[in-house]
């Protein structure tokens, strides 16, 4: 069939086995994409009623028939699985460069299950898994993760093709419930709590190598289609004003329209905007578009911090939904920290939405007087140490990692927690 590969690949971690199985070509017709087949995967292979942790929820991998192409926006892979925050179904997606070398390994989606008795890291190409010890990798954050596994995993020469590695970092291992998948340093598979589903299974990595394509129906038209988008919107205004000032310009706008979740959701509009906009970043760290691969938005902000505490710190971003969860709710009005706590959020491997949403809640719960602890609006230097405290659930950090569910039922405050079946929402006031 063509766009596919006609291959998923099932992993046992509790066995340490695998299998390669071929589906029929109707699956492919009817469950489109990458979401299409992970979706009817999850669903056909999950126990009814499983536990998010249980060993038995499916992680599945899946990129789509377009990944490796010469389409431009191509680069992206999907995460299906059980959510630990929700209960319910749980997808999440992450671009990069680590989407062409899970996809040139060769198989449509990867189905991993079961739980390893020691932390493991896999490896998956064309031939199928390997199994390998991680025990000296357990603790680690991700970027230290990351580089580790290329340099033990991904082999020499040439023959190798793309290579890369998704990773979770302390959180995932402490099973926090929004834990990420980060990849490419920065990259991350980012809501639902994945991360936490990976380490549940004391699955450290995966790191995926291989040269296989898929081959397109038919390949001329897919290079005058991808000729013919680069030409038509590579210089329209949204390509030019976000290879300019990236995500963060939503800051200006959605604080304008009164939209910017501010204090913990209690005000739409933040008086100190423009001290965490995308004009702020730029003024006052150098800023270097970034982009996934085949993509000409660069959107992505390499930043450098050039003075005070963090000076130095180098990181992608901030994301505008990470500049509205520090810096709208928890009302941190200096962009270098909020760079700072998108920093500890991607080597700890958290979820910044749903972290900058608990800091807030527990701000929030002190200025209630409903828990004791020194929490204040603002405080940087108080949030940065509450993040380490929700990976490694110490104290009020344990509570935190368990969702915003069960920390408003501790607290007594369920009329005052925003979630959605316990998933935060990203920065958008619904009620402006």
């Amino acid at each position: 069939m063509y766009g596919y590969y006609g291959r998923i690949l099932f992993i046992d971690l509790t066995d340490k086995t695998f299998r390669i199985e071929k589906l029929p070509g109707e699956i492919y017709s009817r469950y489109l994409g990458g979401k299409g087949l992970g979706s009817h995967l999850l669903f056909q292979h999950n126990p009814a009623g499983v536990d998010p942790l249980d060993p038995e929820n499916r992680l599945i991998f899946a990129t789509g028939p377009v990944t490796g192409s010469m389409i431009w926006g191509s680069s992206r892979y999907g995460v299906f699985t059980k959510s630990p925050q929700t209960g319910l179904y749980a997808e999440s997606y992450a671009g990069g460069r680590v989407p062409e070398a899970m996809d040139a390994a060769g198989f449509d989606a990867v189905v991993i299950y079961g739980r390893s008795e020691k932390p493991v890291v896999l490896t998956v190409d064309p031939e199928g898994a390997g199994f390998h010890d991680a025990g000296d990798l357990w603790g680690m954050d991700t970027f230290t993760t990351e580089d580790r596994v290329k340099a033990r995993f991904a082999g020499s020469g040439s023959n190798q093709g793309k290579i890369g590695a998704v990773v979770i970092g302390p959180a995932g291992e402490n099973r926090v419930r929004f834990a990420v998948i980060e990849n490419d340093y920065w990259r991350s598979a980012g809501r639902c709590g994945a991360g936490a589903v990976m380490g549940s299974k004391k699955l450290k990595a995966v790191l995926f190598r291989g040269d296989q394509r898929r081959l397109p129906a038919d390949p001329a038209a897919v290079k005058t289609f991808s000729k013919t988008f680069l030409s038509t919107y590579k210089d329209s205004p949204a390509a030019r004003a976000y290879k300019s000032q990236g995500t963060p310009m939503m800051v200006k706008a959605l604080n304008d329209a009164g939209a910017f979740p501010t204090g913990y959701w209690r005000k739409g509009r933040y008086e100190a905007w423009e001290k965490i906009g995308a004009d702020a970043l730029h003024d006052r760290c150098r800023v270097t578009p970034k982009a996934c691969a085949k993509c000409f938005l660069a959107c992505g902000r390499m930043t450098r911090v050039l003075k005070g505490a963090h000076a130095g710190l180098e990181v992608e971003g901030p994301e505008y939904e990470t500049i509205y969860a520090f810096g709208g709710l928890c009302l941190i009005d200096r962009i270098e920290e909020i760079a700072h706590l998108n920093d500890i959020c991607d080597r700890l491997g958290m979820d910044t939405i749903s972290a900058g949403n608990l800091c807030a809640f527990a701000m929030e719960a002190a200025r209630k007087g409903r828990i004791s602890q020194p929490l204040r609006y603002g405080d940087a230097g108080a949030v940065a140490a509450l993040l380490e405290d929700m990976a490694q659930r110490r104290g009020i950090g344990d509570l935190l990692a368990e969702g915003i569910r069960t920390a408003a039922e501790q607290w007594g405050m369920e009329e005052d927690a925003v979630h959605v079946k316990g998933l935060e929402p990203p920065g958008y006031d619904p009620g402006f």
